[in-house]
C-alpha cells in the first residue's frame, strides 16, 4: 500500500472506524515505513491534545441546536458517499469538525436527557450511577491495555482513553507516571504529561512530576514538565529547577525556559 493510500486512512484509524484488514494494512505499513509513521505518531499527538480539551457547556437551546447540527451532518454524509474520498488534510479540516460537532452535540442530548429521567423517575438514580461507573471502569481497561502495546500510536491513544476518565484510579495514573519517565517515544511522554494536566489537583500528580523533571532527558517534554508545574505554582518544583540549571546539561532554550519558571516562582 502506498504511503498516500496509508495517510487517507489515518483519520479513520485514529476514531477506530476502519475494519479489521484496513487496520492491519495500516499498521503494516507503519512498521515498514518510518516517515508515514512519525507522520502518525505526530498526528495522534494532536489528536490527544483535543481530548483534554475543556468540554463546551449547553445552553438554552441546545436542543434545536442539536436537531440542526444533526441535520447538516446527515446532509454532509450523503454528499460524502457521492464525492471522491477526501485527502487526508481535507478529512481534518471538513469531516472532522462536522463528526465532532454532531457527535459531541449526541453526549449533550444524552446527557439531558439523562437529567430529565432522574427528575422525574428517581429510582433511576442508582441505575444511572452504575452506568457510569461501569463506562468509567471500562474506559480505564481500554487505557491500561492500550498502554502496554508496543505501537507508540496505540499507546497514545490510549493515553487519549485515559483522559475521559472523571476520578482514574491508582493503577491509571501509574501507567501514565510510567509513561511520562519510561516510554521509548518522546510523543508519548508528552502526551502523558497533556493527559495528567487534567488531574494537576491531585497530590500523587504533583509529586510524581516533580520527580519526573529530575529524571526527563527529552527537552520538549522538559519544557512541558517546567511549564506545567509553574503553572500549578507547585513549590517542590523549586529544587528541582535549581538542580536542573547547576547541572549544565539541559540544551540552551530549556535552560532559558527553567530559569524564567525559577523566577516567577520565587518571585
Amino acid at each position: 500500500m502506498t504511503c498516500e493510500k496509508t495517510q487517507e486512512m489515518f483519520a479513520d484509524y485514529l476514531i477506530g472506524e476502519l475494519d479489521a484488514t484496513g487496520r492491519a494494512d495500516v499498521q503494516a505499513h507503519i512498521a515498514a515505513c518510518a516517515g508515514c509513521r512519525e507522520d502518525l505518531e505526530n498526528l495522534t499527538v494532536v489528536w490527544a491534545k483535543l481530548g483534554v480539551l475543556p468540554e463546551e457547556q449547553p445552553g438554552d437551546a441546545v436542543r434545536s441546536r442539536f436537531y440542526a447540527m444533526l441535520d447538516d451532518y446527515k446532509g454532509k454524509l450523503e454528499a460524502e458517499k457521492k464525492a471522491a474520498r477526501p485527502r487526508l488534510a481535507d478529512w481534518l479540516s471538513f469531516r472532522r469538525p462536522a463528526f465532532a460537532a454532531a457527535f459531541s452535540a449526541f453526549l449533550l442530548l444524552v446527557g439531558l436527557g439523562a437529567g430529565w429521567l432522574l427528575k422525574g423517575n428517581r429510582p433511576a438514580e442508582g441505575r444511572y450511577a452504575s452506568l457510569s461507573r461501569e463506562l468509567q471502569d471500562m474506559r480505564q481497561q481500554v487505557a491500561l491495555s492500550l498502554l502496554n502495546q508496543p505501537s507508540a500510536t496505540e499507546r497514545i491513544q490510549g493515553i487519549g482513553y485515559s483522559t475521559e476518565v472523571r476520578n482514574p484510579d491508582d493503577s491509571t495514573l501509574a501507567a501514565l507516571f510510567r509513561a511520562v519517565d519510561t516510554d521509548p517515544n518522546p510523543n508519548v511522554r508528552l502526551a502523558a504529561v497533556e493527559a495528567l494536566y487534567l488531574f494537576r489537583d491531585r497530590p500523587e500528580v504533583r509529586e510524581n512530576l516533580v520527580k519526573s523533571l529530575a529524571i526527563q532527558p527529552y527537552p520538549l517534554v522538559q519544557v512541558a514538565l517546567i511549564d506545567f508545574l509553574v503553572e500549578i505554582r507547585e513549590t517542590r518544583a523549586i529544587d528541582a529547577l535549581k538542580g536542573l540549571i547547576e547541572a549544565g546539561e539541559l540544551t540552551p532554550e530549556v535552560k532559558e525556559r527553567a530559569e524564567q519558571g525559577l523566577k516567577q516562582m520565587t518571585a
